[in-house]
């Protein structure tokens, strides 16, 4: 059974970083691809960051390229998902999910609609 679990949202002022984690029960490390997806007030799903299964390529949106950094661990046959945050902007608030399919390759599959499994989100607050 696949669960996925974040934490690590919070609150911080503009410019500030987090570190966002999803453990991941059930998604096999080298068969799974994962992504982080944010939804703010009002608007509608965004991808935030996508990974090949196994810690492998890795792609992010363009508003936060340069800024957000996704990586993913296995240690002791434990998935963790994190997405490293920083220079933080106003317009970075959201809730953040974390995301699982079970496909290698995330291909051209960033919709929301191509990842079947979805944790419970952590909310993100930028403000001063």
């Amino acid at each position: 059974q696949v669960q996925l679990v974040e934490s690590g949202g919070g609150s911080v002022q503009p410019g500030g970083s987090l570190r966002l984690s999803c453990a991941a029960s059930g998604v096999a490390y080298s068969s799974y691809c994962m992504g982080w997806f944010r939804q703010a007030p009002g608007k509608g799903f965004e991808w935030v960051s996508v990974i090949n299964s196994g810690g492998g390529t890795t792609y992010y949106a363009d508003s936060v390229k340069g800024r957000f950094t996704i990586s993913q661990d296995n240690t002791k046959n434990k998935n963790t998902l994190y997405l490293q945050m920083n220079s933080l902007k106003p317009e970075d608030p959201a809730m953040y999910y974390c995301a699982a399919d079970p496909r290698r390759s995330v291909g051209y599959g960033f919709s929301p609609a191509d990842f079947g499994y979805w944790g419970q989100g952590t909310q993100v607050t930028v403000s001063s």
